[in-house]
């Protein structure tokens, strides 16, 4: 089965990385959701929560203050202003 290799960064420190199914975020222009196989895009994350369906782990949130979302060739990395973990969603 596809996955999709996740990255997410603040701007001072390292946050998660890893294989994810699913990645759903909020951008300015509204909701995005990320499966294996989409399309590459460049997007400004709005605050608010990013949704993370790992691998072969549970659901989680990360809740960002802002920052970049990108994707191609199933990778996916988000550069966030400020990014803290948060819990099983």
């Amino acid at each position: 089965m596809a996955e999709l290799q996740v990255e997410i960064v603040a701007a001072d420190h390292f946050v998660w990385s890893g294989a994810a199914k699913l990645v759903k975020a909020r951008s300015v222009d509204g909701e995005i959701g990320v499966l294996p196989g989409h399309v590459p895009m460049l997007s400004v994350l709005a605050a608010g929560d990013l949704e993370i369906e790992p691998v072969s782990e549970s659901r989680f949130s990360v809740q960002v203050d802002g920052g970049f979302f990108s994707v191609e060739s199933d990778r996916v990395v988000i550069v966030a202003d400020n990014a803290v973990l948060g819990t099983a969603a």
